[in-house]
């Protein structure tokens, strides 16, 4: 029978001591030191002694009995060394009884103390013994060693855990508090959270971070404690840093810039093109001028010039800055923010199309006639020289009153409506640009079916298409771009221009690069690659040198085999930089919503869904989704005014209802 008996098992990870109170056969009644009744199974029982107390003495006798054999068992364990008992048997490899090895501690004469205390100190100790079916087995030499490194560990890790919080705490509550020693390790936890969430390879530390400091909002609280401390900005592009897209230059790429930038160009061996008027067309904040156009009238005939900065004559392939700029594979323009592909002093200076100074172009030499028919055209490698600057709004402004600008438009015109004869579909709408002013943040709505930027449209696209006839003709390897007719057709309907764009979109196949010409159907063109944007598009410099090996008699830089990996290798950089333009949009409409408060906006169904509504707002150009409200269902195209209800850009939430118009 155990009862009487002192039984002791674990509990919440601590030895209990108890006294049996009763034996019921399949349950153990004891009574602990906390004056604490409970039932365990016999087997919970790590140890029951020989010896035992009279349980029919008055309760606080018994548990002066109990005190005091916890007392003596409590002593006792302090004698045990484990790491001695451990050293003299380890090598053993075999399992052990505690009274084995109670007897190694304390000598062949050992009591139920003696036992207890034993397993006591190995239970407490856990770094040279298992218990393992009754049986302790020491550890071995390396698992003692990884034991002891993990333990280190830890040790470090509550330490961190235990500044990191106090730090955060104080940071939160608005209090002047020294970064502790492990700063460097907490920032980037907040980081590796506000970035990943719980996906984040330290989110359980984390997570146990910001809940001891009682930050409130949970995992949300790490981009704003980043912010407070500094670390990021309230605007940061967390996309950028996700998908580690590159913002700052190697310094072997900047060294080689900037010595590339100083190197005297010698104009040797290109036609001299300095004498035409040459112009550039550009937006009034543009760095990087890579293209620019010339006209010049002979007869009845208009020659126009299309010039684009030779950036091959100036970047050797496979130097540091060109294979930086295939990391890249694009610049990156976001709002208030621009992530160049070539570094400033080369893409901004040397080889930017800068007004009076001399630069190396890949020039493009058209002749049209009286009716705007291209008679004839020739590429060369030139040596230019820009005589005017002008912005699109100037272009507008003096079209009416410049015979060259005239006939650019013309001849735009002319280009285009041949193109949309050939199957061509123009689906531009205005973009969307957000403007940070002192009172706040600003949007507008930039036309894009101007003239002067149709001038630039057209002649790009007629450059592109004459360089890509070029490489089909004479047998060239580049990449071209093709793509599909459309799935189908629309037609602009009563619901507006604006309604047949985002539907017609939807019909179009996706743009694709083959090394084989194709049709573009979308630009109306049965051959087409990209090359007038050689300092901003590094597929473009790829184009580039390969014309510009055909002219100069040096041969093509590129097999198609090596085209074909720059392919795979630039297609996912360029699905990332996609991808960051479109969440930097919808977060900077979504900053703007919160900005305007609780107002209504004008806005266009674009697809009936089952309990809501997709819709377009047509001053912001931004797709959302509404609850649809009781009663007849909107049809697609119909417009409607929604009210804004919530708006928050960290947290890409953005919520609308259906209202009334309201009262002007």
């Amino acid at each position: 029978m155990t009862q009487g008996r002192v039984v002791e098992y674990i509990d919440q990870g601590r030895f209990v001591c108890a006294v049996c109170l009763q034996d019921k056969g399949g349950r153990l009644h004891l009574l602990t030191l906390n004056r604490r009744e409970v039932n365990i199974p016999p087997k919970r029982a790590l140890s029951i002694s020989r010896e035992s107390i009279p349980v029919d003495r008055p309760r606080e006798e018994i548990l002066d009995r109990l005190r005091r054999v916890e007392e003596a068992r409590s002593s006792l364990k302090e004698q045990v060394n484990v790491q001695e008992l451990w050293e003299l048997i380890h090598d053993e490899q075999e399992s052990f009884d505690h009274r084995y090895l109670a007897q190694l501690c304390f000598g062949e004469q050992i009591t139920d103390d003696h036992c207890s205390a034993l397993m006591r100190a190995l239970f407490e100790d856990r770094l040279h013994f298992k218990l393992k079916d009754g049986r302790f087995l020491p550890h071995s030499l390396e698992k003692v060693e990884a034991l002891i490194k993990q333990r280190e560990e830890e040790a470090i890790r509550e330490e961190r855990l235990r500044q990191g919080s106090l730090w955060i705490k104080g940071l939160t509550e608005g209090r002047e508090t020294d970064p502790p020693a492990c700063a460097e390790e907490i920032v980037e936890v907040l980081k590796q959270l506000a970035l990943h969430g719980k996906e984040a390879p330290d989110y359980k530390f984390g997570a146990e971070l910001l809940s001891r400091a009682g930050t409130p909002g949970g995992l949300r609280a790490a981009r704003r404690l980043l912010v407070r401390m500094g670390v990021w900005e309230e605007d940061e592009n967390l996309d950028l840093i996700r998908l580690e897209i590159p913002t700052d230059f190697p310094e072997s790429a900047l060294e080689e810039s900037e010595r590339l930038a100083r190197r005297p160009f010698s104009g040797e061996g290109r036609e001299d093109l300095r004498d035409l008027p040459v112009i550039t067309i550009d937006g009034p904040a543009t760095l990087d001028f890579d293209d620019a156009l010339s006209v010049v009238f002979d007869g009845d005939d208009v020659v126009v010039g299309i010039h684009i900065t030779d950036v091959a004559a100036l970047i050797p392939p496979d130097s540091p800055v060109d294979r930086e700029a295939l990391l890249r594979a694009s610049s990156l323009y976001l709002p208030g923010r621009q992530v160049p592909m070539i570094p400033p002093d080369l893409s901004q200076e040397a080889l930017s199309l800068k007004e009076g100074c001399d630069r190396p172009a890949l020039s493009l030499l058209t002749r049209f006639d009286s009716e705007g028919n291209l008679k004839e055209h020739r590429f060369t490698t030139s040596l230019i020289r820009v005589k005017k600057r002008m912005t699109y709004d100037e272009v507008n402004e003096t079209l009416s009153s410049d015979p060259s600008l005239r006939a650019l438009h013309r001849l735009s015109v002319r280009l285009r409506n041949r193109r949309e004869e050939q199957g061509a579909l123009q689906l531009s709408v205005p973009e969307l640009i957000f403007l940070v002013e002192e009172n706040g943040l600003s949007v507008r709505l930039l036309e894009q079916e101007t003239p002067s930027r149709n001038i630039i449209a057209e002649f790009m696209i007629l450059y592109n298409a004459l360089a890509a006839r070029l490489c089909k003709e004479e047998g060239i390897p580049v990449l071209y771009r093709t793509q599909e007719a459309p799935s189908e057709r629309l037609e602009v309907d009563e619901w507006g221009y604006l309604y047949y764009v985002f539907r017609q979109r939807r019909k179009l196949y996706p743009l694709k690069m083959d090394t084989e010409p194709g049709a573009h159907a979308g630009l109306g063109l049965d051959a087409y690659t990209q090359a007038t944007s050689p300092i901003r598009r590094y597929l473009d410099l790829v184009v580039q040198r390969q014309i510009q090996g055909f002219l100069t008699g040096a041969g093509p830089v590129y097999t198609e085999e090596t085209l074909g990996r720059i392919r795979l290798s630039v297609e996912p950089v360029l699905r990332n930089l996609l991808r960051v333009r479109v969440n930097q949009m919808r977060y900077w409409t979504l900053k703007y919503l919160r900005q305007q408060g609780r107002r209504a906006y004008r806005a266009f169904v674009l697809d009936v869904l089952k309990s809501r509504y997709r819709v377009v707002l047509t001053d912001l150009l931004f797709v959302t989704e509404v609850k649809r409200n009781e009663g007849p269902t909107l049809s697609p195209g119909r417009p409607l005014w929604v009210l804004l209800s919530k708006a928050d850009p960290w947290e890409d939430i953005v919520e609308f209802e259906i209202t009334d118009a309201p009262q002007s």
